[in-house]
């Protein structure tokens, strides 16, 4: 492809009418067809701008190249991925931000790019209330990797989290870490899990805490019971309770209380 061929091509890619261009860099329509026509060729400070504009190298554009299969369709897939990501936002503001704004870095009360932050984020790394990415922050947080008040995700830290390895006040995962944790295996204060390793209460096939309550294995510093529990075994766990949680951790005793 000729230097004319690669202009054109990146500028019908990205969604540039010939005048949008020229109004861009400053010069004519007619300068952009000369262009592309390979009439004439622009100036350095020129290529500069648009190898920004286009995200590509000014090698990429000064080499004469033949266009492999790979290499078509490897630039369909970045041609589809810049036209997703092409800058664009709504003129109506709100609290100083776009109503919507797509692009690479994107700010707004809906954001939706590479970098993205806003009241709703989507992105490959998004921040925001509700944010969606393989790296998201927010309040409401889902993504490869999740951090939030809610999180749901690959590994999800939150106070609430979900995911294949989370974390949090009150974790539920395939591993888990967390005051309350449940899992298949699940480590903290209260534990239930296939493993249930717990400081205070553990319930699973194996426990192991100050009470454990175990279907095949149970180890309890101060009580453990193997199978299920008699009503009588019930009430004694509850007050065993009662005796060695500490004041501040009262809210999480009781919730460890509905699984007896």
């Amino acid at each position: 492809m000729t230097l004319g061929d690669k202009l054109s091509k990146l500028r019908k890619e990205n969604n540039y009418t010939q005048e949008q261009l020229a109004d861009i860099l400053g010069v004519s329509r007619q300068a952009i067809s000369k262009w592309e026509s390979d009439i004439a060729y622009p100036e350095t400070d020129k290529l500069i701008r648009i190898s920004e504009l286009y995200d590509c190298s000014l090698d990429y554009l000064l080499k004469e190249t033949m266009e492999t299969d790979d290499k078509v369709q490897n630039d369909n897939t970045i041609s589809v991925f810049r036209k997703v990501f092409r800058e664009r936002k709504s003129k109506k503001m709100l609290w100083g931000m776009p109503l919507w704004h797509v692009g690479r870095n994107a700010r707004g009360i809906v954001a939706v790019g590479l970098n993205a932050r806003g009241i709703i984020a989507i992105g490959i790394k998004a921040m925001g209330v509700l944010s969606v990415g393989i790296l998201s922050i927010g309040i409401l947080s889902y993504g490869l990797l999740a951090l939030g008040l809610v999180s749901l995700g690959m590994l999800a830290i939150g106070i609430l989290s979900a995911g294949c390895f989370s974390a949090g006040v009150l974790a539920a995962g395939a591993i888990s870490l967390g005051i309350i944790s449940s899992g298949a295996i699940a480590v903290g204060n209260f534990s239930v899990g296939a493993m249930a390793i717990g400081k205070y209460f553990a319930m699973g096939d194996h426990a192991r805490a100050m009470i454990a309550l175990g279907d095949t294995k149970a180890i309890g510093s101060v009580y453990e019971k193997l199978g299920e529990l008699t009503a009588q075994d019930s009430v004694e766990v509850k007050r065993l309770l009662d005796e060695i949680v500490p004041t501040y951790l009262a809210w999480a005793r009781d919730l460890a209380k509905l699984f007896l």
